[in-house]
């Protein structure tokens, strides 16, 4: 949460790697780190990345406690003048980031860190845990907006979450995503998350009968009122008792918004069956409302049969991203800079995929003369790109197959965060987030947001920095 001091929220050989850095005297080497992703969820074509704002939180407080520096003292692995090195450590490198809402793809640099080696290694976990956990939820939540079209879509899984860190900050990453409102009432008041409930099962049964129960909710919430109709028969004695109290108490009052809401049962059944149920009565306005275990898959389901639903609940499968829970990102070494020159560093394997792109990079994105992205330009740093004249640009894998723009705008992607460790980013208003990432989704073609084969994004190298890495690779063979 906001309040939280998490500078040893690391995994312990980042601590034991700086100590070595420390007593090998490389402690001040200024280096350049990647962090990237390598596929997109649910076999998407998309990512939607969030987090920034938690990310800027933790380096404004990175420091080591008094608590720290006498939990890693009792450990009798570092000196004391390690230690001591570390109660004065503040970050002081650049951070070059996406904006948050950005829509995001595999292989390109979300997240350049350029600092002194033990500062950059201390961030890695936490930008990952991150990263991997907001990015995920709001993509997860951006694939179930979609599959809701223009209907509401709610996030209600604060009670499946992994802990409470996971649902507020699930919640928030989750409304980037596109969702409307949460169940969450912390993440309402920490991020302003628009927070909305009714009630459960257990205000039905407290009550002698469903009517009674029905009746005291609407006499209290008249113009906020949803009732649960599955607690004893939905059809049977739910949808009646709803249509008797909105006609009895709420239409005398004038009131014209008003919900039923079905949370188990064969949902495209008995929405069909209230809705005519509902509109024999004159209730048109009545709005329904459903919950159980949904997920983009099951939502697309639901209105592909002609289920008369308004308003999504969505808990468990959206807070957890149950159907592909791992986002999988990765921080990587990509440069070294030795006495002010940045040299390339790369990674080699057996895994063609898992070969880094070495280098300080830039990222940009052509735009054609519509707004639609076309594909993605990962570039080295100090390379000029003279936007007057048509860019070709290369499969970073098999780059004879390339493809030139006439007309085209360059976007670069990443943007200055920190510099010499100071903040220099105007942090914006999640609203603002909100529509940012709304109008990123909206300059994607359509081919690229199915769900089942979606059009391949392209995220390509330049000419300079695919050569760059053809060279490295083989010089590492060699070396081998």
């Amino acid at each position: 949460m906001k309040s939280l001091q998490l500078t040893m929220l690391t995994d312990f050989y980042e601590l034991t790697m700086a100590y070595g850095y420390y007593k090998s005297c490389r402690k001040d080497e200024m280096v350049c780190f990647d962090l990237f992703f390598r596929d997109n969820p649910d076999n998407g074509g998309y990512s939607i990345f969030a987090g920034l704002e938690s990310i800027i939180q933790h380096i404004e407080n990175f420091r080591f406690v008094d608590e720290d520096i006498e939990y890693l003292r009792n450990r009798d692995m570092f000196s004391d003048d390690f230690l001591e090195y570390l109660r004065n450590l503040r970050f002081t490198g650049d951070v070059e980031s996406f904006l948050e809402g950005s829509v995001m793809f595999p292989y390109e640099p979300i997240i350049t860190v350029k600092a002194p080696i033990i500062e950059a290694q201390l961030l890695e976990t936490y930008l990952l845990q991150v990263v991997n956990h907001q990015s995920l939820i709001a993509t997860k939540a951006s694939r179930i907006k979609q599959s809701a079209k223009h209907r509401l879509v709610l996030e209600m899984g604060a009670r499946r979450a992994h802990g409470a860190s996971s649902s507020v900050l699930g919640a928030r990453a989750a409304s980037i995503g596109g969702i409307d409102a949460t169940s969450n009432v912390l993440a309402d008041q920490l991020y302003g998350v628009k927070a909305l409930g009714t009630m459960a099962h257990s205000w039905v049964q407290l009550f002698d009968t469903e009517y009674e129960a029905f009746k005291t909710y609407a006499e209290i919430y008249p113009t906020n009122c949803t009732l649960l109709v599955d607690t004893y028969d939905t059809l049977k004695s739910g949808i009646p008792n709803a249509i008797k109290v909105i006609k009895e108490l709420l239409v005398p009052k004038g009131v014209n918004h008003y919900s039923i809401r079905i949370d188990s049962g064969d949902l495209t059944y008995l929405t069909k069956k209230a809705r005519k149920m509902l509109d024999d009565a004159g209730l048109e306005n009545c709005h329904i409302v459903v919950s159980n275990a949904l997920d983009e898959y099951l939502i697309k389901d639901l209105l592909n049969q002609g289920a008369p639903i308004d308003i999504f609940g969505v808990g468990e499968r959206l807070i957890t991203a149950k159907s592909d829970p791992v986002f999988g990102a990765v921080y990587k070494l990509a440069a070294i800079s030795k006495n002010g020159t940045i040299q390339p560093t790369i990674k080699i394997s057996e895994n063609v995929d898992k070969i880094t792109t070495p280098h300080y990079k830039n990222v940009y994105r052509i735009v054609d003369e519509n707004g639609k992205f076309e594909a993605d330009l990962i570039t080295l740093h100090d390379e000029v790109i003279d936007t007057s004249k048509p860019l070709t640009i290369f499969d970073p894998k098999h780059p004879w197959k390339s493809k030139t723009f006439d007309t085209y705008e360059l976007v670069p992607m990443l943007q200055p965060i920190f510099r010499n460790g100071k903040l220099v980013y105007d942090q914006p208003e999640l609203d603002e987030i909100i529509t940012y990432a709304k109008d990123q989704k909206e300059k994607l073609w359509d081919e690229v947001k199915r769900f089942e084969y979606p059009h391949k994004y392209y995220v390509d190298l330049s000419k300079p920095l695919y050569d760059l890495k053809q060279k490295m690779i083989q010089s590492a063979i060699k070396k081998g």
